[in-house]
């Protein structure tokens, strides 16, 4: 399979003309059972019809993904919700709520499921994980299409997470007919996903939306704990595996406690200004100025460019994990699950 990228053009002239062939190019491909990678204002998607089954496990197929991990599930608008999802009614008033605030944006609600969404998007699962995207590209294409659309990240399972076209076509070349290309996303990570059971809402996965920002509207959301157990899977990307590069990485408060052997070739992912670069064949910054917003953006991009850099391993340092720091650690921690067998000495 020939792989295209069509991209969109942002010449004020063709731009809406360029869209529109876009995701009239991307919905034909849809309607015929085809995943189509594209843009949203997180990561860039792999998106198929969430009612066709078989659909749905060309994303599998295309991702290597287990059909254990779940599927999030793009509405194309408020009316969906309580067609693909059971609303309690002691949780409406939340959920209304919640929705009324977060949505469309990086924001997705773990719901008890109905029997309209195939298990094979749930993992056999009796919930479904549900969101509005705010990418107008993306929002003009699931419009077009009319019905909702099954979409996890645009890479191969357990691998860094596309936040551009190319990324997508690095990993998926060859295996999908068609990537909308609309630049880089917006905030770099995937969405938020929350449950919401009995009037209580617990994080399922940290994202652009914050605790501190739930807590904001009068809730106390519930985190995931670190040591809970890694077996059960509530939500789409809660692998202890997923975003890892191929290169081995390690966490690190700051590059002075880090001295590598000698002739090792070693990356540094830093947050903080760095006091011994020679130290390191090749460094990236998250943040010049330490902001956790521009941090997020950068991440998987420049995991990417270390792991694409023919290192021995990747050191990163520690954010503070307050707001969106919180996402990022989350998937640095995951990122660097993999043992680095002893490598490099930590001071």
């Amino acid at each position: 399979m020939k792989t295209k990228t069509l991209a969109v053009i942002s010449d004020r002239r063709t731009e809406r003309q360029t869209e529109t062939a876009a995701a009239d190019a991307a919905v034909t491909l849809l309607r015929e059972g085809e995943p189509v990678a594209v843009p949203t204002e997180t990561v860039y998607g792999l998106a198929a019809d969430a009612f066709n089954p078989i659909a749905v496990a060309k994303i599998f197929e295309a991702k290597e993904r287990p059909h254990f991990d779940p599927l999030i599930v793009h509405l194309p608008d408020h009316d969906w919700l309580d067609r693909v999802a059971q609303i309690r009614g002691e949780d409406r008033q939340l959920i209304e709520k919640l929705v009324d605030r977060f949505w469309p944006g990086p924001f997705t609600i773990v719901l008890p499921r109905k029997s309209i969404i195939p298990e094979i998007v749930t993992a056999g699962l009796d919930t479904v994980a549900v969101r509005i995207s705010a990418h107008p590209i993306f929002s003009e294409i699931i419009r077009t299409f009319g019905g909702p659309l099954a979409a996890p990240s645009a890479n191969r399972f357990g691998r860094v997470s596309p936040t551009t076209a190319q990324h997508v076509l690095d990993e998926l070349e060859g295996r999908i007919p068609l990537i909308v290309d609309a630049g880089s996303t917006t905030y770099g990570i995937e969405s938020t996903i929350v449950a919401v059971d009995d009037g209580n809402i617990d994080i399922l996965r940290r994202g652009p939306i914050t605790a501190e920002q739930l807590r904001g509207m009068g809730f106390q959301p519930m985190s995931h704990r670190p040591d809970a157990d890694a077996t059960i899977v509530r939500a789409p990307g809660q692998s202890p595996t997923h975003y890892a590069p191929r290169t081995p990485l390690r966490l690190i408060e700051d590059d002075k406690s880090f001295s590598p052997d000698k002739n090792q070739r070693v990356g540094l992912l830093a947050w903080n200004p760095v006091k011994s670069e020679e130290n390191f064949t090749i460094v990236r910054r998250l943040s010049g100025r330490q902001d956790l917003r521009e941090a997020a953006a950068n991440l998987f991009r420049y995991l990417r460019e270390l792991d694409q850099s023919g290192l021995d391993f990747i050191i990163a340092e520690r954010v503070p994990e307050v707001g969106l720091g919180a996402a990022i650690m989350d998937r640095l921690r995951r990122a660097a699950h993999r043992p680095l067998n002893g490598q490099g000495t930590l001071g």
